[in-house]
């Protein structure tokens, strides 16, 4: 029996990266074979030691995903970064290269969409079935999730409630997509706003993509999970869809391994970033969890729908959006006396939580200055682009960031 973990003993990450070709950098269905190729079998998932590769919903995303929990996420960047340099030599003689970030910025998922036809295929054909799947919020999104483990029901409630609070602050950290086909889209995170609403045959799928506030397996379950079951149930009657998996929170439960997965971060220009970013968010969940700011109780009274609401607005402004709750801001550790952007709360949230946190080393928090410097990737990448880039422009940019991924560099690092 493997040992249960307790309460941020265990670190999981799962990193998915898009295909494209090399020259035009369309996207290229190509991860069955890179897959079968490594492993020699046709099931989608190869073990390549401390990082394992797997497939996604479409042939031209590739997961990359921490083998088992990490204890902390000191030195997993170059874990990661050696998978993502291995894969990009066997996608060369393909004529392929891996892209990084939330979105592929001109893909036109009706025309360009593949979905995975081998193992679990009949699960992917009856999500299509449901909801469409050659749609943006589908086919066309990469994100980070980042698994935190818990021991017990009363260590699940602690985390479910310090995440609840964490979550509409995450794309003013993490946006990454702000280019949908080809057009700059007014929202610097585009996946998050395609993700919201991408199962609206079955709103309980995302419900506010906060989770409602519950804090105990039973209630979880009651709640959440079987109402969930009961909808889909109903529109999918043979009964392939099914499990806690169907759920499609910005944080959901993963009660067959004691974890919760935190799902709402943009993929970032390279694993050097990728790690900070969730190292960011961990800190300051693990931060609440202890009561730094406030009590437990505090934390567990704050309704969904505000919450709802500022994450909506993080979507669109990223660290512009403000913080008009004050009674929100204190329970973040905000001591002055104005409302802060997300921007302004996060410098305050890196230096309380993250800097002095026992693990933090120098290569988890360089992209978190960096952030802190010169905004989101998504900020980062309108300024190389321009308001009305051309495809080209597109390409240039695009272009770089697939060397950022490729050589481990921040997007605009000097």
């Amino acid at each position: 029996m493997p040992e249960k973990l307790r309460l941020f003993e265990g670190i999981g990450l799962e990193l998915e990266l898009a295909i494209v070709d090399r020259t035009t950098l369309d996207v290229r269905p190509l991860a069955d074979r890179v897959l079968f190729a490594a492993s020699g079998n046709r099931s989608g998932d190869h073990d390549n030691g401390r990082i394992s590769w797997s497939n996604e919903l479409v042939r031209h995303v590739l997961e990359l995903k921490t083998s088992t929990p990490e204890r902390s996420l000191a030195g997993v960047a170059g874990a990661f970064q050696e998978n993502v340099r291995e894969l990009n030599a066997r996608l060369a003689s393909h004529g392929a290269r891996l892209m990084p970030g939330g979105m592929h910025p001109w893909m036109d998922p009706r025309r360009e969409t593949e979905l995975w036809p081998f193992d679990y295929a009949e699960v992917y054909r009856a999500y299509h079935e449901l909801f469409d799947c050659h749609r943006h919020g589908w086919a066309n999104l990469q994100s980070v999730h980042l698994n935190l483990s818990f021991g017990d029901d009363q260590e699940f409630g602690r985390l479910h409630a310090a995440a609840r609070l964490v979550l509409p602050l995450v794309p003013a950290l993490a946006a990454s997509s702000p280019v949908m086909e080809g057009r700059v889209t007014g929202s610097l995170d585009q996946r998050l706003e395609a993700y919201r609403t991408n199962s609206e045959r079955v709103p309980r799928m995302t419900g506010a993509v906060i989770p409602e506030p519950v804090f105990d397996g039973e209630s979880y379950r009651r709640e959440i999970l079987a109402p969930l079951s009961a909808a889909v149930a109903a529109l999918e009657p043979e009964g392939i869809l099914e499990g806690e998996w169907l759920n499609a929170r910005g944080a959901i439960a993963r009660f067959d391994r004691d974890a919760l997965e935190i799902r709402l971060i943009d993929t970032q220009e390279c694993p050097r970033a990728d790690v900070s970013v969730a190292w960011g968010l961990a800190c300051v969940i693990q931060a609440l969890c202890e009561e730094r700011w406030c009590a437990a109780a505090e934390q567990r009274s704050f309704a969904t729908e505000p919450l709802a609401a500022l994450l909506r607005e993080a979507i669109r402004l990223g660290p512009a959006a403000r913080l008009s709750d004050s009674a929100y801001a204190r329970a973040l550790g905000w001591r002055h006396g104005k409302q802060p952007t997300l921007g302004e709360l996060w410098e305050v949230l890196v230096q309380s939580a993250v800097v002095p946190h026992p693990a933090s080393a120098a290569e988890l928090l360089e992209p978190l200055q960096t952030i802190a410097r010169r905004g989101t990737l998504s900020q980062r990448i309108l300024a190389a682009l321009g308001s009305s880039p051309s495809r080209a422009r597109l390409q240039a940019v695009y272009q770089d960031l697939c060397g950022c991924l490729e050589e481990g560099r921040l997007f605009g690092e000097d």
